[in-house]
C-alpha cells in the first residue's frame, strides 16, 4: 500500500473534531480525561483502533482521505467512544451497553460498529488456490509462506492442501 500524505488542513479538521468530542463528554461525564494521542498508522480495512493503555487512537489514512467528513463523524467519536468507556467503566464488551450510551447519549453520535466505506483500495492483495471443492483466496503473507516452503493450508470442508492456480487454468 503506497503511504497516503494528508493535507495538513485535514489533520486539523481530525484534531478539533477529537477535541470538540472530548470537551463535550468531560462536561456531561464530570471528568477531565487528557487528550489521546493520534496517530496514522492504521492499516487494512479498519478505519481506526483505540490503544486503551497507551490512550490512543490510530487512524487509517487511506480511509480517512477518501471518506473525509464521514470519517470526522463517526470514526472519531466511536474510536473516542472506546477510551472513554475504558476509562469510565473499565473493561467491558467493546461494543456493549457501556459504549452505545457512550456514543449515543453522552457523544450524541448514532451507535454503529462498523463503517460503511468502501474498501476496494485498502483490501489486501489475494492469490488464488484450489482444492478438490473450491476456490480459496489466500492473503500475501500465506501466499508468500507457501512459496517459501514455510506451511501448508488444508481446506477446512475437505481436508485437501490447498494448491496454487484458479479453475481456469485446471
Amino acid at each position: 500500500m503506497k503511504s497516503s500524505r494528508l493535507p495538513i488542513a485535514l489533520q486539523q479538521s481530525v484534531m478539533r473534531a477529537l477535541r470538540s468530542n472530548l470537551q463535550q463528554a468531560n462536561q456531561r461525564l464530570e471528568r477531565d480525561y487528557a487528550e489521546p494521542k493520534l496517530v496514522y498508522q492504521q492499516r487494512g480495512t479498519a478505519a481506526g483502533t483505540a490503544w486503551l493503555q497507551s490512550w490512543e487512537i490510530r487512524l487509517n489514512p487511506v480511509l480517512l482521505l477518501e471518506n473525509q467528513q464521514a470519517f470526522i463523524d463517526e470514526v472519531i467519536p466511536h474510536e473516542l467512544a472506546h477510551l472513554l468507556v475504558w476509562k469510565y467503566f473499565g473493561r467491558v464488551a467493546p461494543h456493549g451497553k457501556e459504549w452505545k450510551w457512550m456514543m449515543a447519549t453522552v457523544l450524541e453520535v448514532a451507535p454503529r460498529r462498523t463503517h460503511q466505506f468502501e474498501l476496494d483500495s485498502v483490501r489486501s492483495r489475494a492469490f488464488p488456490y484450489r482444492c478438490s471443492c473450491q476456490q480459496h483466496q489466500l492473503s500475501i503473507r500465506r501466499h508468500n509462506r507457501v512459496l517459501r516452503g514455510e506451511s501448508e493450508y488444508r481446506c477446512l470442508r475437505c481436508g485437501d492442501i490447498l494448491q496454487p492456480g484458479d479453475f481456469l487454468n485446471s
